[in-house]
């Protein structure tokens, strides 16, 4: 298609996944204060004894409920959001490489919620229980509802991010983008990148959090090397572990 039919297209597909992610926003609206509930459950034992949620502006309530009911609205939309976007790309994809857009997209919602599902059960309570005791140690803890469900609504988000680094380094690996020979050689390098990464995007600039974090993200790294190692000795033997781009690209040129 011409290029401004393209644009029409793309502003079609967004205007149905904003408009129904903002009708699922107002239906879920009215069931905010359960799923506030939810979201406070992990942390509810580390609040000092006898507190309660606070709000100090006329608007917060509205605001509080406004941004929890937009999130959960979004996760509803999950399905109708990868419609879209694969009703938007799979036409400019050959056969071949349509045949990886369906396991990568379920692969990349599967670790999000997996990470938010991490976070939520094992990441809330301790970075919270951190945060409250810099507190509870020399005052008396005004629970701010709005900053408490912000931070928890961005680590959720943040973690859900960052179980996307096996996707990375896997398609990196066996692509042949980034050798696997230099993901092993230059390992210190990796490492220190992920503790920057990991200092700038943790919300809550807890140094509780950013190690969690850290050690969560070290251990994904690993794990997706390992499977990228096995993929590549797999597929083209033992050799390819060290092949740079133009190496797999001349291969696939011989193979075909």
């Amino acid at each position: 298609m011409p290029l401004f039919d393209h644009l029409a297209e793309l502003r079609r597909r967004i205007t149905i996944i904003v408009v129904s992610i903002v009708a699922a926003a107002i239906v879920v609206y009215m069931a905010t204060p359960t799923l506030i509930d939810i979201m406070l459950d992990p942390i509810k034992s580390v609040l000092p004894e006898g507190s309660s949620l606070t709000v100090l502006s006329a608007l917060g309530g509205f605001t509080i409920r406004f941004k929890v009911s937009l999130f959960f609205g979004a996760i509803m939309c999950t399905p109708i959001i990868l419609w879209q976007i694969l009703g938007f790309f799979l036409p400019a994809l050959n056969e071949k490489e349509r045949r990886w857009v369906l396991p990568t997209m379920s692969a990349m919602v599967a670790l999000f919620f997996l990470g938010m599902v991490f976070c939520y059960l094992f990441i809330q309570k301790t970075a919270f229980g951190w945060l409250i005791d810099q507190i509870t140690e020399f005052a008396t803890a005004t629970i701010n509802a709005e900053d408490y469900l912000s931070i928890m609504l961005l680590l959720e988000v943040g973690f859900g991010i960052a179980f996307q680094l096996p996707l990375i380094i896997f398609y990196l690996s066996i692509l042949h983008v980034v050798p696997y020979r230099s993901f092993r050689t230059n390992w210190r390098y990796v490492y220190v990148g992920l503790l920057v990464i990991c200092a700038v995007v943790t919300p809550d600039a807890s140094p509780i959090t950013m190690i969690l974090m850290y050690a969560v993200m070290l251990a994904l790294y690993e794990i997706s090397l390992a499977i990228a190692r096995h993929v590549i000795m797999l597929r083209d033997g033992k050799e390819a572990l060290y092949w740079s781009r133009d190496e797999y690209a001349e291969h696939e040129i011989n193979k075909s």
